[in-house]
């Protein structure tokens, strides 16, 4: 099969390419960044590089696609996160329909079901909304949860403040992923024979409350004591500003958590949910610990 991949050389999608290289397809990886050429070819893929903001680049590219893996990397640059993710979800969906491309799954988010409350997390339901209009797509929308590597935005204060937290209850059980079996389900859902249609697939490594997720990364990096501590969503709010977040990406992150707190980001997560992937808690402790002792040292 001809597979494009898009996000670069990114946690999820390097993984991705990987593993559809080594299964003998024919993968390119999209990358806004040329010096990133020679590590996608040693892949064994082939490097197209552009802009996302381009869709006529974008359809160049997926002219005679078998499947299309889309995501919509971050942006911090961006003043108004849901009408990035808008944007960009139209030029896929111009790309698409301009290369005639009739399978495509893309990387969406838990809570995409919800149209309001989510902050962040919208602009992934907008692109699932956007796609789901391309007249006969075979789409999967993958809908990860929380990712396990959001924890290494927690280096900082565990450093400064000797403990992690957020506007999250402490005894909160969190439906928490790795991004190795996000690629897993994605290389799944890429190369399976699929009709026309939309399915919803979610992906989640382990179940664990943010207590144990504190107990779990404090045992690997000899801080047993450490803990996670609650702040109100007003407290998280301050917190992201004094850090220099722009107020509007403050807001995005402290109704994320708010809605994981109150259950709405869960909600049809719960009534959907897959088997557990196989990296675990302990086993990302392992990989936050080496990140956490290096950044240590510089």
């Amino acid at each position: 099969m001809k597979i494009i991949v898009t996000g670069s050389l990114g946690n999820i999608s390097k993984p991705l390419a990987t593993e559809l290289v080594q299964q003998g397809h024919a993968v390119t990886v999209i990358s806004s960044q040329p010096d990133r050429q020679p590590a996608i070819e040693a892949l064994g893929a082939t490097a197209a590089i552009g802009s996302l903001d381009d869709a006529d680049f974008l359809a160049a590219t997926f002219a005679g696609a078998d499947a299309v893996y889309t995501m919509v990397p971050p942006s911090y640059g961006e003043l108004d996160s849901r009408a990035y993710f808008q944007r960009i979800g139209r030029n896929y969906a111009q790309a698409i329909q301009q290369a005639g491309v009739g399978r495509v799954v893309q990387l969406s988010s838990w809570g995409a079901h919800r149209d309001h409350g989510t902050g962040g997390i919208l602009g992934s339901h907008d692109v699932e909304e956007i796609l789901a209009a391309v007249p006969g797509l075979a789409l999967t929308h993958l809908r990860p949860t929380s990712f396990l590597t959001n924890y290494y935005g927690f280096v900082g204060m565990i450093k400064g403040a000797g403990f992690l937290g957020a506007n999250c209850a402490g005894n909160y059980r969190v439906a928490l992923v790795h991004p190795r079996d996000i690629a897993a389900a994605a290389t799944e859902e890429l190369t399976k024979p699929a009709t026309a249609g939309r399915i919803i697939r979610y992906v989640a490594s382990d179940e664990r409350t943010q207590d144990e997720v504190a107990h779990a990364l404090g045992a690997a990096i000899g801080r047993p004591d450490l803990r996670w501590v609650a702040f109100s969503d007003e407290q998280m709010r301050e917190n992201l500003l004094k850090n220099g977040l722009p107020p509007s990406t403050a807001a995005d992150v402290v109704d994320i958590y708010a809605s994981m707190n109150s259950g709405a980001l869960a909600e049809d997560y719960e009534q959907h949910k897959p088997a557990l992937g196989k990296v675990k808690l302990e086993d990302f402790a392992k990989e936050f610990a080496a990140a956490f002792q290096s950044d240590s040292q510089r």
